[in-house]
């Protein structure tokens, strides 16, 4: 069993890096907020089986905890990034002119 889940973990690393080293900059954004909202709802479960103590023994709880910690971290950042992104497209307003007789 341990053998088939690792097999399956490098072979899903692999298939993700090919996938995304095709992706064009200008997806970036979209795939960002997709990818922010699967990470939400990574951290609600990892919440709700904290809470309900679904998970049996301390190393499952802390495994849960380190998930949902980091989780949250990914999902605050990534939406960090994604508004700093979005803000390069706003337009900027003009700049002030300046009162006649002053020069700058």
């Amino acid at each position: 069993m341990l053998i088939t889940n690792l097999s399956i973990l490098v072979l899903a690393g692999f298939v993700g890096y090919a996938v995304i080293s095709k992706v064009p900059n200008t997806l970036h954004t979209p795939l960002m907020s997709g990818t922010n909202a699967i990470h939400g709802i990574v951290i609600l479960g990892g919440i709700i089986l904290l809470v309900e103590g679904e998970a049996q023994g301390f190393l499952n709880d802390a495994l849960l905890l380190i998930a949902v910690v980091f989780g949250t971290i990914n999902v605050v950042g990534g939406f960090l990034v994604t508004d700093r992104m979005l803000d390069m497209f706003k337009e900027k307003p003009a700049p002030a002119a300046l009162p006649e007789g002053e020069e700058s």
